[in-house]
């Protein structure tokens, strides 16, 4: 067991005694850190819309998280793994009486899925996780690296969802919202991979239609707080004259560039001009003056809000400055079009978005839970499941990110050093996954027909053993005593749900 020590000066951690509530299980009450993800349901919901708007395009635009310092080369051996007290276990959700599997297909648990977050550097990303074993059925276990900064701002990172089955922006069993993540008090202070786990309560998935375009009375839409959008439908003369449309929600267009009229250059009798969103790049070439394809006027710096800076997809360029706002530059060009021959007639229907949304219920109920064990011996065969997605060394790319991938072998006997992380302790795997498979469980005494074990580490760290450059070795923190006490402490801690 590796103790941090503080500066010097400084005392060593307390290592008062807190009786875990399992036989034989006392650890430190400084082990436990916890902090909240979305402590409230305003918190929670902004989450949700965030996450579900647009038809889940953000978690379409997610990547792996991937930072250089999670996929490392150089290793070492150490001895074996002494544990800190006796084995010890939690029962899966859903567990019945063992039965023999011959087949050697693995069927999928439906506890795995993706684990969203946005990164203190404003991008999306995702990890691999597991629903497990709690009193309120509402845990989550993935690597701490997936809940925690480890940028050395010693916070959270936001936004953080669960969404188990995930596949290709479908929410099979709902989307689940973080609440509260707990993880070893060295992680959370001294970013220490010895103690890469984390174990993340969640609300109540959210299932249902999200984002429901309803078409309402301008009275209504006008006093819609909401995402609100109005839809322009080009209607018939007939139609318009015959007056069956309402005259308040109909206007009369004499040109309608871009549409119906001819493109042509400015010396045209009547031309008219617009102007066209371009690159940077197209502007900075672009003439000045009185011409097709010449500068619309200075580029348009606009501040905008996360959401809208995320959601923009235009050729404009997005910054962020010094004190953190979200800006994106428009960049104009001319073009121009010769006068509008033809009317066309418009009627402007006014849409609000809503949500038509239920409660999904728990986490647990819905997919089951993993069961978790900690202080086994080495040498324990595992299966691992997760969603590898990156590159290797050589740049090679052998996964999508799309399907879970699985291995399945004995770990090694003796722990595991990564210089690079400053790991001292780590069980390790051979197998041959990237990143994106990280966060993602290690099962003991897997069952194939129920598709249930036990959590007995989370991928951590993906290695390059043999250093051909490509990885080939995954590792996990140990669990031990300590990461049954604060396990024990998430999955006592009660969550609720968001809709009523």
């Amino acid at each position: 067991m590796k103790r941090i020590l503080l500066p010097a000066g400084g005392a060593i951690l307390a290592t008062g005694l807190l009786a875990a509530g399992l036989a034989g299980t006392a650890q430190a009450t400084s082990d436990v850190a916890s902090d909240p993800l979305a402590k409230t349901a305003a918190q929670a919901a902004e989450t949700l819309d965030f996450w579900s708007k647009s038809d889940y395009a953000a978690l379409k635009s997610a990547v792996a998280f991937n930072p250089d310092s999670l996929e490392v080369e150089k290793i070492s051996r150490g001895g074996g793994y002494s544990a800190d007290t006796k084995p010890g276990s939690s029962v899966p959700i859903g567990e019945e009486k063992k039965t023999a599997v011959k087949s050697q297909n693995v069927n999928l648990p439906k506890t795995i899925g993706k684990v969203f977050f946005e990164g203190r550097d404003g991008k999306l990303y995702w990890c691999s996780g597991t629903s497990i074993q709690s009193q309120y059925r509402n845990l989550v276990a993935t690597a701490g690296h997936c809940v925690y900064d480890i940028a050395g701002n010693d916070e959270v990172v936001s936004r953080w969802v669960f969404v188990p089955g995930y596949y290709q922006g479908k929410v099979p069993y709902g989307l689940y919202v973080g609440k509260q993540a707990f993880t070893h008090y060295d992680f959370d202070v001294y970013e220490d991979f010895d103690r890469d786990y984390a174990f993340v309560t969640v609300y109540n998935g959210i299932g249902g239609t999200l984002n429901k375009p309803k078409l309402v009375d301008w009275t209504a839409y006008k006093a819609y707080e909401g995402e609100k959008f109005v839809k322009d439908v080009t209607v018939t003369e007939d139609e318009y004259k015959k007056g069956k449309l309402d005259p308040k929600t109909t206007d009369y267009y004499d040109v309608d560039p871009g549409s119906s009229d001819e493109a042509t250059g400015p010396d045209f009798p009547g031309a008219v001009v617009d102007r066209f969103e371009v690159g940077k790049g197209v502007y900075d070439a672009a003439p000045v003056g009185r011409a097709r394809g010449a500068k619309f006027g200075e580029p348009v710096v606009e501040n905008v809000t996360r959401e809208q800076f995320h959601a923009y997809r235009g050729p404009g360029t997005k910054t962020r400055d010094a004190a953190g706002n979200y800006i994106i530059t428009h960049y104009y060009v001319q073009k121009w079009f010769k006068p509008g021959k033809v009317a066309r007639f418009v009627r402007l229907d006014p849409f609000i978005v809503v949500h038509e949304v239920k409660d999904a219920g728990r986490l647990g109920d819905n997919v089951g839970g993993q069961g978790v064990a900690w202080n086994q011996a080495a040498g324990k065969v595992v299966r691992t499941f997760g969603y590898p997605y990156g590159a290797n060394p050589d740049g090679s790319k052998p996964y999508t990110g799309v399907t879970p991938k699985w291995c399945y072998g004995k770990t090694a006997s003796k722990v595991i050093k990564v210089p690079a992380r400053k790991v001292e302790e780590h069980q390790s795997l051979k197998c041959a996954v990237t990143a994106g498979y990280d966060g993602g469980p290690w099962l003991a005494n897997y069952s194939n027909s129920k598709r249930l074990g036990y959590v007995n580490g989370v991928t951590s760290l993906i290695v390059d053993v043999d250093g051909n450059k490509r990885y080939d070795t995954i590792t996990s923190a140990i669990f031990d005593g300590e990461t049954a006490a604060i396990y024990k402490s998430a999955a006592a801690s009660w969550s609720g749900k968001l809709i009523p």
